[in-house]
């Protein structure tokens, strides 16, 4: 009698069997792009043994539209498997933003979460310029061309006009609090002022729904996905090998971006917990 076993490798070499399965998508650091993630987002959604998906959030946040491209993604796998949140140490702002997509969001006792707000900053060097000679000139084809401009401090109107797309965009941030928590538009409003919350503080707010760490997030996401037995777990492959930096076509680029991330995010609308 001979029997046949079916498995497939993953691209990190373990070897799967054709149980169902659950897919974990991690979305770490500081938020600048969302195609990496999304690719797998989407390519998980395409699988019919990927029952569920963990998306495991370790980020204080990012740019606006990125962490909005993500949390989109996640809506739409929603819509064919379950997806629960698992946050590490930091789910803030953005990171938040995202979770808050999921069916099911666990958290540490302690994790840092909330930050329900939105950022621009800007730098005024004018007079540090001028102290050592140096004067700077624009050539703009309109107003508020230059809006934010380091040589020169800004004018009221300037301020306004920003202060008005802040404003849109955090109403933006607070919409998808209260349409995703079941929680009242006020009550959402009465917590986003960017503070900070732990995971206890914020199950009680009705920000996270339980008290838990990955292997919790994975159980209850089993149950959820009517999976019997201990489900296969696809974990993502962790880091850069030298051979990905000698010979991928993008793994420099993605080196590059990380480490000019922080300078970067200063200067564009965010989602992050500072």
């Amino acid at each position: 009698m001979f029997a046949v076993i079916v498995t497939s490798v993953t691209e990190d070499g373990r070897m799967l069997s054709r149980s169902d399965k659950i897919a974990v998508i991690e979305v770490t650091g500081i938020i600048t792009d969302s195609s990496d993630i999304n690719r797998e987002i989407i390519g998980y959604g395409e699988r019919d043994d990927i029952k569920a998906v963990v998306l495991r959030i370790d980020s204080p946040g990012g740019g606006v539209g990125p962490s909005q491209e993500i949390y989109r993604e996640v809506k739409r796998l929603k819509e064919k498997k379950k997806v629960v949140v698992s946050m590490g140490s930091v789910a803030a702002s953005g990171g938040y933003y995202i979770a808050a997509a999921g069916d099911k969001i666990f958290a540490n006792p302690g994790t840092l979460t909330g930050s329900i707000g939105v950022v621009m900053e800007f730098a005024n060097v004018e007079e540090l310029l001028s102290k050592i000679g140096l004067k700077g000139y624009v050539i703009k084809s309109g107003a508020y061309k230059d809006i934010g401009s380091p040589i020169r401090k800004m004018k009221d109107s300037e301020k306004k006009l920003l202060q008005s797309v802040i404003d849109d965009v955090h109403e933006q941030f607070v919409k998808v609090v209260y349409e995703n928590r079941g929680i009242t538009a006020a009550a959402a409003k009465n917590i986003a002022d960017g503070r900070i919350f732990t995971g206890a503080q914020a199950k009680e707010l009705g920000l996270v729904d339980e008290l838990g760490n990955m292997h919790d997030a994975i159980d209850e996401t089993a149950k959820m996905a009517g999976i019997k037995g201990k489900p296969t777990v696809i974990y993502p492959r962790k880091g850069l090998s030298l051979w990905d930096l000698l010979f991928s076509d993008n793994a420099a680029s993605k080196l590059i971006n990380t480490l000019k991330s922080r300078y970067d995010m200063k200067y564009i609308l965010s989602y992050i917990a500072k």
